[in-house]
């Protein structure tokens, strides 16, 4: 993993809007509708091409396919692995549960994203790994006459794919975990032998707490994460940690968010993961104070930090001014060399769907890139 040498580089989550094009054709593929397998891919790889070349001209560092293939950055694997069939009931987050008005008005206004969420019935094995092999080749060519320092590509966590798809096979949670760490490993591993740095989606960390255990006590969804954490370093045993990032988030939907576990108590089991470098939430109105959580709990030395210092869920976009007060303020807990800039979250996590306009999406990361710039002239 490149690090930050004598300015601060950037990068962002991993999912980027979709052109309409694109989520016709993944929703009708999803849908099991005829379509045209080359036209499919030659959409997709050209959309690929797309995203990565406007990522440089915005000026990140680190880039990615943007998702363009996956229905979803966690059901996407009922392509890739067999034991899924069906669909499962929806889980409101504990948050929107108890602000219903807003709940019901967000669904009622096509805010709320419809795809099918399978259940696990069978046991959990590798079925194709053709769509991760389309999937690297597309970056690859991508990358093409691009002038960036990395690319990373997104793959779920067991805990996130446990979470968006409830077990009904394994005897417990534990079994199920451990059946989808064993799955993953070979996309996890395929990524890594293909020359691009791993991001590992983990919202199961955070987000799982007021989802799949908004019922549970803080001290029963902390043993629950210790649980995902070793079912995910399993998964990652022989990959370096290196070439490995791990993102963790709250979700990234519009709501009050009141809910959201804090993550002072979530950290300190977080940092355990073995990725070197960790990203997250750091600039919306929940969590932009809890910079001090960093401040005020021993980072381990190999630990590289991605904060989040643009928003993935306003239109509004950040100054470069303040851009570069966040990026300062990790800078002086871990030192400039540690600290790369990136986003809350995807801006598209869901094909189709994404609060913030595709036009203004590479404002803001365009504004992350002149943030970076300012803050490197402060650190250097």
């Amino acid at each position: 993993m490149k690090l930050s040498k004598d300015r601060i580089l950037t990068t962002h989550v991993g999912s980027l809007p979709r052109s309409e094009k694109v989520f016709k054709l993944v929703f009708a593929k999803e849908d099991g509708k005829n379509i045209d397998k080359k036209e499919y891919d030659e959409v997709i790889a050209e959309a690929v091409k797309t995203v990565v070349k406007k990522q440089e001209e915005v000026g990140v560092d680190v880039v990615s396919d943007g998702e363009q293939s996956k229905i979803s950055y966690a059901t996407y694997i009922k392509d890739r692995l067999n034991g899924f069939e069906g669909d499962s009931p929806r889980q409101t987050p504990k948050d929107l549960e108890e602000f219903p008005t807003f709940s019901s008005r967000a669904s009622k206004s096509g805010g709320v994203p419809t795809y099918t969420r399978p259940r696990c019935t069978g046991p959990v094995t590798i079925k194709d790994m053709k769509p991760l092999e389309i999937d690297l080749v597309n970056l690859r060519k991508a990358l093409d006459g691009i002038s960036i320092s990395e690319a990373f590509m997104n793959a779920a966590s067991p805990g996130v794919i446990a979470l968006f798809q409830p077990n009904e096979y394994y005897p417990d949670h534990k079994s199920y975990l451990y059946a989808l760490a064993d799955s993953m490993k070979a996309e996890y591993e395929g990524i890594v032998k293909a020359g691009f740095l791993i991001q590992i989606d983990s919202p199961d960390l955070a987000l799982g707490r007021h989802v799949l255990f908004k019922d549970k006590s803080d001290k029963k969804f902390l043993s629950m994460i210790q649980l995902h954490i070793e079912a995910l370093n399993h998964a990652l045993e022989k990959i370096p940690s290196e070439k490995i990032r791990l993102h963790v988030c709250w979700g990234n939907y519009q709501g009050p968010h009141h809910c959201d576990i804090e993550m002072k108590k979530i950290l300190p089991t977080v940092l355990k993961a073995k990725p070197q470098a960790l990203s997250f939430e750091g600039s919306n109105p929940r969590h932009s104070h809890e910079w001090t959580v960093f401040r005020d709990i021993k980072i381990p030395e190999d630990k590289i930090l991605i904060p989040g210092v643009i928003d993935s869920t306003t239109n509004f976009v950040e100054h470069p001014e303040l851009v570069s007060e966040r990026i300062c303020r990790f800078a002086d807990i871990v030192g400039r060399n540690r600290v790369i800039a990136g986003s809350d979250c995807g801006f598209s996590t869901f094909a189709g769907f994404g609060t913030v306009d595709a036009d203004i999406t590479y404002a803001k990361l365009s504004s992350l890139a002149k943030g970076a710039e300012i803050a490197s002239k402060k650190l250097w």
